[in-house]
């Protein structure tokens, strides 16, 4: 994994240290894999604007739950992928480094996912 000076969390409206997200490390996608996950997040983008309009439109509450449980769906879908590329790189990556605490970190983020 590349560690990098800039975080992704300078774009947002509050500083990387403040920011309980984010550690400040950043990683180089290939453009398939860039591509990919884009894709997916454009879709689930669409899918909440999609439920936004169905708000306005005064749609049936049933009816947006079923979508927000897509919406749900496909985000954890999401996660799924990119949680299995990032243990297939980085955590691979950092343990052949002898960087061992790259297995702490995971069963952090693990813990977390699974509240």
């Amino acid at each position: 994994m590349e560690e990098n000076k800039e975080c992704c969390c300078e774009e947002m409206s509050e500083p990387a240290a403040e920011m309980p997200c984010c550690s400040g490390r950043n990683k180089k996608r290939s453009e398939q894999e860039q591509k990919e996950l884009m894709n997916r997040l454009k879709r689930i983008e669409g899918q909440v604007r999609g439920l936004q309009r169905m708000l306005e439109n005064d749609a049936y509450c049933p009816d947006i739950i079923i979508q927000v449980s897509a919406v749900n769906s496909a985000l954890n879908s999401f996660n799924k992928l990119l949680l299995s590329k990032h243990i297939r790189s980085c955590v691979v990556d950092d343990i052949k480094d002898g960087k061992e605490d790259t297995i702490d970190e995971l069963v952090q983020m693990l813990q977390k996912l699974m509240k």
